[in-house]
């Protein structure tokens, strides 16, 4: 996630010539407002490969034994959703002016779904991951309405729908298989929460309006989190965005400390005048 903020294509959003705010909802009244969304269209194509990729993984990976058929049977209609995703998602990115490519991703949807534990598997990236998803649809969803883009608000609301289904699934399955066995899902929600929060990074995802995507707490109810659950990521969520000010401030502060002392050094010392009038 640093690796990727720090590519130089990070800092292309929202161009060098124009102001941008440090964090806020995407909105047309936001400066940066189209190159917001097009970077946020490009992490939902590179995302939907590597979510198709993890839900393959996982039809292939494990025995029926170790994964019921029918779960590999719901993965495998993930495939096919995911599939349809990325072309959408291709399709969208071309309709608003980008390119593939054009921003810096992660592959960390992907590192989630190679675990050898196929609960962990759910609970990273079912749960975690889609869960987010759920967030970023909505929140492209009510851009696109905003904007007047019938386009962009009928296909991430078309998306939308598929991804509850995703992670109703893997709520669905995280208990069915872990009944019984308490430890395995208490293992399994640990590495959940652990993936929440590290894309929860900088309050990119909170309820705050300082985010850029909000928490969409209503569809997350109907894919099976509890009320428990959304107020626990909301937490983790705005814990983030508060580091992330603190941070901001304390950089600031260091850099004015450093400017004055620098400004102090370069000042050239007053001499006095020896300069006398003519001799009398």
């Amino acid at each position: 996630m640093r690796d990727r903020m720090a590519d130089p294509r990070s800092a292309m959003i929202g161009g060098s010539d124009r102001a941008r705010p440090k964090s806020n909802r995407i909105v047309p009244s936001r400066p940066d407002a189209s190159d917001a969304a097009r970077a946020l269209m490009h992490g939902i194509f590179v995302g939907e490969i590597q979510a198709l990729e993890g839900a393959g993984r996982t039809c292939w990976d494990f025995t029926d034994d170790e994964a019921p058929f029918a779960l590999k049977l719901d993965m495998a209609r993930q495939c096919w959703d995911e599939a349809r995703h990325v072309e959408i998602s291709v399709k969208l990115a071309d309709w608003m002016g980008s390119e593939i490519g054009q921003y810096a991703e992660n592959t960390v949807l992907f590192e989630a779904a190679c675990s050898h534990d196929p609960v962990l598997r759910l609970a990273g990236v079912n749960r975690a991951l889609e869960g987010l998803a759920i967030d970023v649809f909505t929140t492209m969803k009510e851009f696109g309405d905003v904007a007047g883009d019938p386009f962009l608000a009928f296909c991430e609301d078309w998306m939308l729908a598929d991804e509850v289904t995703h992670v109703k699934m893997g709520s669905d399955w995280l208990r069915r298989v872990t009944e019984g066995d308490p430890e395995r899902r208490a293992k399994a929600l640990e590495f959940q929460g652990v993936v929440d929060k590290l894309f929860s990074y900088g309050g990119t995802r909170s309820d705050s309006e300082e985010s850029p995507i909000g928490l969409a707490r209503r569809f997350r109810e109907l894919a099976g989190f509890t009320s428990e659950e959304i107020d626990g990521i909301a937490e983790v969520s705005l814990a983030a965005l508060s580091e992330r000010k603190s941070q901001a401030a304390r950089l600031q502060a260091e850099a004015a400390t450093q400017f004055a002392s620098a400004a102090g050094t370069a000042r050239p010392e007053s001499t006095p005048n020896t300069a006398t009038g003519p001799e009398a």
